[in-house]
């Protein structure tokens, strides 16, 4: 069964990385409505991962046949990640942990704790949220970023360390979403039950406050809204933020989804949904590889046009042609059952 608060959710996080994508690529800008997409995704993950996992326990599948597809799925986004890197960007930035790579292994955790107590899961979000600063400041995480990007050497005490804390999307505090999602998710579809939607609402909001009192404090320790590094005010605010906008969609938007389905706003989010990870891929090679190709032949270096290829102005028509490109694509994939990066994940996974 599809959600159409899942859906809208997941096609609103799209769009929010590309537009801000597409504005810091190329544009250079520091005041894009970044943070929010990435957060909103991943919590999704976790939201997907648990509906699909009582989706395929209705159908009686054994339970060893869900442990390998599970870890098929997360080994694939893991390895895609790496991929994605050494392709898409450059292969001096294989190891920068990025968001796919924190997605699979998200996958990987969450299946090993599927059948566990929710208590497990909760503990897995504090400890996330909790040892993500202290971590960063064990690690000297500033020193990784001394140019506004992370750059670390390839020795394996430093590679390690960005996978768990420095990177772009490391474990802590980062896993935190999909085990959000996933406990969300354990609590709402719960036969014969009604979905806590008003608590949930309230702490989401109680959480979105919370992030607003720690900016105001203006700690040096707490530092403020910042994605990289991922505050303490950002990691509560974004959280938040995912709770409660799913909640609210899942109590207004889905017990009436029959009305909305066939409008094209919700078919349009339902395809952007659908085709998520295939969006992901296509909208970095569609504004990144020109950069790439003409700073190599015009200019001294590969990157010498990153975030200084266009005024800021013109990346977001640019931004909104891509998304329609996209959507008219996926369209036709979706119509004449031609491949996608979904449909490579099933064939190869399950």
């Amino acid at each position: 069964m599809r959600y159409i608060s899942i859906d809208i959710l997941r096609a609103f996080a799209i769009v929010m990385m590309v537009l801000v994508h597409f504005m810091e690529n190329l544009g250079g800008a520091d005041w894009a409505p970044a943070g929010i997409g990435a957060p909103l995704f991943t919590f999704l993950v976790g939201v997907s991962y648990r509906l699909w996992l009582d989706s395929q326990e209705e159908k009686k599948r054994p339970a060893h046949e869900l442990v390998a597809t599970s870890l098929r799925r997360g080994l694939f986004l893991f390895a895609l990640g790496f991929a994605f890197n050494v392709l898409v960007w450059l292969p001096e930035d294989a190891f920068n942990w990025d968001v796919l790579t924190l997605i699979g292994s998200g996958l990987l955790i969450l299946c090993a704790i599927r059948d566990m107590p929710l208590l497990v899961p909760l503990t897995g979000i504090l400890v996330a949220l909790a040892c993500g600063p202290v971590m960063r400041e064990l690690g000297d995480y500033n020193s990784y970023w001394l140019e506004g990007y992370y750059d670390p050497d390839w020795t394996w005490g430093q590679l390690a360390l960005g996978y768990i804390a420095t990177g772009y999307f490391p474990l802590f505090p980062w896993v935190a979403y999909p085990l959000a999602g996933f406990v969300t998710a354990s609590l709402f579809f719960v036969p014969g039950q009604r979905a806590p939607t008003g608590r949930a609402m309230l702490l989401g909001g109680a959480l979105i406050a919370l992030s607003v009192v720690v900016v105001l404090v203006r700690s040096p320790v707490l530092k403020g809204w910042t994605m990289f590094p991922p505050s303490v005010a950002y990691t509560l605010g974004t959280l938040g933020f995912a709770l409660l906008a799913f909640a609210a969609l899942h109590r207004w938007l889905d017990p009436y989804g029959g009305r909305f389905e066939k409008t094209r706003f919700v078919r349009a989010a339902g395809l952007l949904s659908k085709y998520s990870l295939s969006m992901y891929l296509f909208h970095h090679v569609v504004h990144l590889w020109p950069v790439w190709v003409y700073g190599a032949l015009a200019g001294d270096t590969t990157t010498q046009y990153w975030r200084m290829a266009l005024p800021v102005w013109a990346t977001i028509p640019l931004a909104a042609v891509c998304l329609v490109v996209g959507g008219v694509l996926f369209a036709w994939i979706d119509r004449t059952k031609r491949g996608s990066a979904e449909t490579l994940m099933r064939k190869w996974c399950g």
